[in-house]
């Protein structure tokens, strides 16, 4: 067995390569909209069906017990190689919005094998010090989420097909890393069959529900946010001609530099506990929903990308800590199967806001439109704060 400080690199690594897929189809979405003749609000539906068919796959995966059942790596791999395949699908000329959107959905569903169990994987390697852990591996996320935007900024004068190419190719490399070099975790207790009433099950125990709550809230907000940050620096261009953004690279660096804030709120956590520092950087990143139109109006440019990079790093850095949680206060037999469902909700959640904010981004210019984000966090907040009192006040009754 690899010692478990070798494993988290492969892990991480892997990891990235394999989520570089989630937003491969936003990376090229201009160019996507010139040669299939798309409506402008295509971002919009394209990120909601990835984020469908990863919700799909969760769901399945969740009431199958999959991530339990069978090895995760090479659950893993399995997910790797048929998304990388359904994602690479749209360099083909032909395609209509009905056959884009399905291979989104397909490549989302098969995210559901990769994101979730990665972390069930690194659940089954670390139990003390497991924030740290999943800061790295969400960081891993972040950085793959973001990668097809420096791809596409990098490969200027390559058609637009090559980003597709290569993080499938990445993908599939990541997926064989995971399989040859990861064996089952020393922590590991697989689940004997299909537990369709796991659903619901995990959902009894207090402690879980208020987490998974702060992480519904905290979900709401981010990949709305992660979707439109270059409608935002394209928005902010056009009301400041002077701006002269350089948009792929920018959203790479708004979006990625959330990789670093994961990896410091997983060594801040290890302090301050995982609950008091996610709901820190949930505050911080509802703060950043309710000021966002004070910095449209901003002139200064480098005040506003600044604004712009603190709200990604805010905006995800709660969220391994909320994996931990539910990692930790989930049974030993259900952990993947819990980390499943409440991706499976939580993404679900992330449709409602992008489909509500396109649909207002056709009804109205105003930069107040963001402040809507913080409903989640405010959730969130509500759900955390509810079950730290409570918690408390049975200490002292007790």
């Amino acid at each position: 067995m690899k010692h478990a400080k070798t494993i988290l690199p492969i892990i991480v690594i892997s990891q990235f390569f394999c989520t570089s897929l989630w937003f491969a189809g936003n990376g090229v979405i201009t160019d996507l909209i010139v040669d299939f003749r798309l409506n402008a609000n295509a971002l919009g539906h394209l990120t909601s069906a990835v984020q469908f068919g990863f919700i799909m796959g969760t769901l399945v995966f969740a009431m199958l017990t999959i991530a339990d059942r069978f090895s995760p790596s090479k659950v893993f791999l399995v997910s790797a190689l048929l998304g990388s395949a359904f994602n690479l699908g749209i360099i083909w000329e032909g395609h209509s919005m009905i056959s884009l959107l399905s291979l989104r959905f397909l490549t989302g569903f098969f995210l559901a094998g990769i994101y979730p169990v990665g972390m069930k994987i690194a659940a089954d390697y670390y139990q003390k010090g497991l924030g740290k852990s999943l800061g790295f591996l969400v960081g891993a996320l972040v950085l793959g989420t973001a990668f097809p935007h420096l791809l596409k900024d990098m490969s200027g004068s390559y058609p637009w097909k090559s980003v597709l190419m290569l993080t499938s190719s990445l993908a599939v490399l990541g997926g064989l890393l995971m399989v040859t070099l990861v064996p089952d975790g020393p922590f590991r207790k697989p689940g004997q069959r299909a537990d369709l009433s796991a659903f619901a099950g995990v959902f009894k125990n207090k402690e879980f529900r208020s987490v998974a709550f702060g992480y519904f809230g905290h979900m709401w907000e981010l990949y709305a946010f992660w979707a439109f940050v270059p409608i935002m620096l394209k928005k902010y261009s056009l009301e400041h001609p002077q701006a002269l953004f350089n948009v792929p690279f920018l959203s790479f660096l708004i979006i990625g530099v959330g990789g670093l804030a994961c990896v410091i709120g997983g060594y801040i956590a290890q302090k301050s506990g995982a609950k008091k520092t996610a709901f820190i950087a949930l505050l911080l990143s509802c703060g950043c929903c309710l000021m966002s139109p004070l910095f449209f109006a901003s002139d200064y440019d480098g005040l506003f990308i600044g604004f712009l990079m603190f709200w990604g790093m805010v905006v995800i850095a709660d969220s391994p800590l909320f994996s931990t949680l539910v990692a930790q206060n989930a049974a030993a037999e259900l952990k993947g199967t819990a980390l499943t469902i409440v991706n499976c909700i939580g993404f679900s959640i992330t449709i409602l806001s992008i489909q509500f904010m396109s649909g207002l981004m056709t009804l109205t210019d105003s930069n107040s439109i963001f402040t809507i984000l913080a409903i989640g966090p405010v959730f969130g907040l509500m759900a955390l704060y509810r079950n730290t009192k409570q918690t408390a006040s049975n200490k002292i009754a007790s």
